[in-house]
């Protein structure tokens, strides 16, 4: 199973890197867009959401419009000796640091910690998902240990390109219950 994700997860990044600049700028705005239609969007006081990097869909622009709109915007924070993460309300890009593998995460003492109960929306990362809102992630585990403990709303942003007819799926994945892309909204119901 873990080579097979392995493969899947090498096959679609090398896909996601032959997306041009200005389709990446251009297939972001339209899956933004998409988003701030959806009544989960609007209802949000809190959003929980990765700061991307690319190729995933660009979330800068949806962190400052969440801003813009009134919204806290509440970034994980990784704990590797644990594997767990953290979310912590952000009212600035300037209170992210780059941490392992480019990561953009909240600095501790310039932020407070966002309870997974506060969270109105959780935006969840990953690199490949199916219709039915299963996902692979990047391979850290993160967000399955996560998701079981929280009961909010759940979506997550995907160029056309990263969605699969199949994934290997494990009793333990949890899908989401929203998939954005650009032309579309995926109602998940796996």
């Amino acid at each position: 199973m873990n080579e097979v994700k392995k493969e899947i997860r090498g096959q679609l990044k090398s896909v996601l890197q032959n997306i041009s600049e200005p389709d990446y700028r251009t297939l972001s705005r339209k899956i933004a867009k998409n988003l701030f239609k959806l009544g989960e969007w609007e209802k949000a006081k809190v959003v929980g959401v990765t700061v991307s990097n690319v190729p995933e869909v660009d979330t800068r622009e949806i962190i400052k419009k969440a801003w813009e709109q009134g919204k806290e915007v509440a970034v994980p924070k990784c704990f590797p000796k644990e594997k767990s993460i953290q979310f912590r309300k952000i009212t600035s890009l300037e209170q992210l640091e780059t941490v392992f593998f480019g990561l953009q995460e909240p600095i501790l003492n310039e932020t407070t910690e966002a309870p997974r109960e506060e969270i109105d929306l959780l935006i969840v990362p990953g690199l490949g998902y199916t219709r039915t809102g299963y996902r692979i992630g990047f391979g850290g585990g993160y967000y399955d240990r996560f998701l079981p403990y929280y009961n909010g709303p759940t979506l997550s942003l995907a160029f056309n390109e990263q969605v699969l007819p199949a994934l290997p799926i494990e009793k333990h994945d949890i899908p989401v219950g929203k998939l954005i892309t650009p032309e579309r909204v995926f109602v998940c119901n796996a």
